[in-house]
């Protein structure tokens, strides 16, 4: 079963958080796949990534450019899985694709968001009933992550 988790960000924006899970991610050698709810949400992850800290940038690419295959992190709004990806990052209500085949899936949501709650609500009931392992994580003051349940 893939190992399922919730992110709930309660302290900071998506762009502040992902990065440093997406580096996580490729450290222990995965291939990635982030779905966004849209193809705005993607481009602006796609612009972030490049720059979001002067010292380093996250190689990436997104299902539109060529050789989707060849990238260590894929920015997507569709379910396909080009890169072989062992885990899969849903972001802003993304639609979650059938999860086997997948060590983790990473569902982050935003607390002040109401349909991104309520969507998290929902996978976290689906997922459970699937038979998944899932964990839910929330933000602490100081910007850690705490697990909940």
């Amino acid at each position: 079963m893939t190992e399922v988790l919730f992110y709930h960000l309660t302290e900071s924006a998506l762009e502040d958080a992902l990065p440093g899970l997406l580096e996580k991610s490729l450290a222990r050698g995965w291939q990635v796949v982030v779905q966004t709810g849209s193809e705005e949400r993607r481009d602006a992850l796609d612009q972030h990534l490049w720059t979001w800290r002067d010292d380093s940038f996250i190689a990436h690419g997104t299902e539109r450019d060529p050789h989707p295959a060849d990238q260590p992190v894929l920015l997507a709004t569709d379910d396909a899985n080009p890169n072989g990806a062992r885990i899969r990052f849903l972001v802003d209500g993304a639609s979650p694709p059938p999860l086997e085949g997948y060590e983790r899936a990473v569902f982050m949501f935003d607390g002040h968001d109401e349909h991104q709650l309520n969507n998290a609500r929902s996978a976290w009931k689906t997922v459970k009933a699937a038979g998944h392992q899932a964990t839910y994580w929330q933000q602490t003051p100081d910007r850690r992550w705490e697990r909940k349940a």
